[in-house]
């Protein structure tokens, strides 16, 4: 009988963490390296590498948490690989349900159906391949048009980078929105989504008015935390 959590496939996720973890500890420090070679002091270096590692808390708690949601159905291997790399719970649940409603499969239960399963790992797949593609293909021409832009009319590129930031963000909007005409419980992501900008704002109060430049590293983490911390204590009241 096929089992989403075989020792298999957890041999194959363990190579690809390790993997990916060697991948990041050999470009480290070579980044090192480099700075030093370039002149960079090391306490700067090391304040560097502290700095963005705390920033990595936030993205690494909601990978967590896409881990345990996607594990209830998928086992553990195939949602510890998609995270690890991936990272994007934004993507891969929304792309498994699909994948699930059209093949009639609940997903309340673990998924025991290899052709469910393999159809819900092609769909994971091949609707992220052109994330993986593009960018090497078209990111030069692309950064050089935003360089032009820069160059021509700082303002104007500017609101350019806001509005593409905010019209990535918008695409999320509809998941947050989905599930408000179903009671209250359906409001949890909305409650969230204000939580989480009010304590990005009064980041933004904090560096501006009490000059705390040192929170502009860590603003986007406080706002995630919280909001991932909020969302814990008000679901079990609510649902």
């Amino acid at each position: 009988m096929f089992s989403p959590n075989s020792t298999f496939l957890y041999l194959v996720a363990g190579a690809v963490i390790l993997f990916v973890l060697a991948q990041s500890i050999f470009f480290l420090v070579r980044a090192y390296r480099r700075g030093k070679e370039l002149g960079i002091a090391s306490a700067k270096l090391k304040k560097t590498i502290v700095s963005t590692a705390i920033f990595t808390v936030a993205p690494a708690v909601s990978i967590l948490i896409g881990v345990v949601s996607l594990s209830k159905f998928l086992g553990i291997p195939l949602p510890w690989i998609r995270m690890s790399v991936i990272g994007a719970i934004t993507y891969e649940l929304p792309a498994a349900t699909t994948t699930a409603e059209a093949l009639g499969v609940s997903l309340s239960q673990l998924i025991t159906d290899p052709k469910v399963y393999t159809a819900i790992a092609w769909v994971m797949t091949l609707g992220i391949i052109p994330s993986i593609i593009l960018p090497p293909i078209l990111m030069k021409k692309i950064r050089g048009g935003m360089i032009k832009l820069q160059e021509k009319d700082s303002k104007w590129s500017d609101l350019f980078m806001s509005a593409l930031f905010l019209g990535m963000i918008s695409a999320f909007l509809g998941m947050i929105f989905a599930d408000v005409r179903e009671g209250i419980t359906g409001w949890i992501p909305v409650f969230v989504l204000i939580v989480s900008a009010v304590l990005m704002a009064l980041c933004g109060l904090l560096i501006k008015k009490c000059n705390m430049k040192w929170l502009e590293t860590y603003a986007i983490s406080i706002s995630m935390l919280g909001g991932m911390a909020f969302a814990a204590l008000i679901t079990p009241i609510l649902v």
